[in-house]
């Protein structure tokens, strides 16, 4: 059994990155995570997605009563975003408010709005370090719409532009992906970056009960501020891993809820 979490604690929203496909390609079981998650970061047509998946993303959403986020990234269809691209800080803020702009007329047209933004792949690492390209994703952001959130790593450069942007800012953690001694996401590429199901389940409480992760450089754990949990939607064991995810949560007695 898990350690149950203290009364009056706050509750943790669980969102998974959807609508990735393009075309006829399909990734990931959207309607399926929809029944478990409750927040969607919805692909916005850069680095994945297209009008017709994020009009069908967005109702799935609506009709399951999930907060619907702009998941924004660089131009690259063909990298899937995760690449580095070298964009000047001006075109990027306009690229990121051109992709919430999209995604806003879909959720409107769905019944509902886009809630809050977060960057995706290459984009959210390199904005989590860089100043001026933070603060590109975050006057964006702030020239979009008034009152959406910015979803990202704590106390990174993300989190200190939305502060200076006065964009509310919501901490975010992952319940699939190891973290480095320093914090940060360890890279794919290394051994034990992407962790098992088990071990998935297990991070995701630990994030929930006592604000840490697992390290891929050692048995050790890191703090992580978090306010969201993230699940990844593009495994193969995606759905099964979020509704193990989502069960333990109950059980350890963490209410989970939208941000806002």
């Amino acid at each position: 059994m898990h350690a149950r979490k203290p009364e009056g604690s706050m509750p943790l929203d669980l969102n998974s990155d959807l609508g990735e496909g393009f075309g006829p390609w399909r990734m990931g079981e959207d309607a399926a995570m929809l029944d478990i998650v409750t927040s969607a970061n919805i692909a916005c047509g850069f680095h994945a997605g297209d009008p017709t998946i994020m009009r069908r993303t967005c109702e799935l959403a609506v009709a399951k009563g999930v907060r619907i986020g702009a998941h924004v990234g660089y131009r690259d269809l063909v990298g899937f975003g995760r690449r580095d691209i070298a964009i000047a800080p001006a075109e990027l803020r306009d690229e990121v408010l051109y992709q919430i702009g999209a995604l806003a007329a879909f959720a409107r047209a769905a019944g509902d709005r886009v809630r809050y933004v977060k960057p995706h792949g290459a984009l959210y690492h390199a904005a989590a370090r860089d100043r001026l390209l933070a603060d590109a994703v975050a006057t964006a952001v702030a020239e979009a719409e008034t009152g959406l959130a910015l979803l990202g790593p704590a106390g990174t450069e993300l989190e200190h532009a939305a502060n200076r942007a006065k964009v509310r800012f919501v901490g975010e953690g992952f319940a699939d992906r190891a973290y480095t001694a320093t914090g940060t996401l360890a890279p794919r590429g290394v051994a034990g970056a992407v962790l098992t199901p088990d071990d998935a389940v297990a991070q995701a409480v630990s994030l929930a009960l006592s604000g840490t992760a697992r390290t891929v450089d050692g048995p050790g754990a890191v703090a992580v501020s978090v306010a969201s949990v993230c699940v990844h939607g593009d495994s193969p064991a995606a759905v099964e891993m979020a509704r193990r995810i989502r069960g333990a949560l109950d059980e350890a007695g963490v209410p989970v809820e939208p941000f806002g």
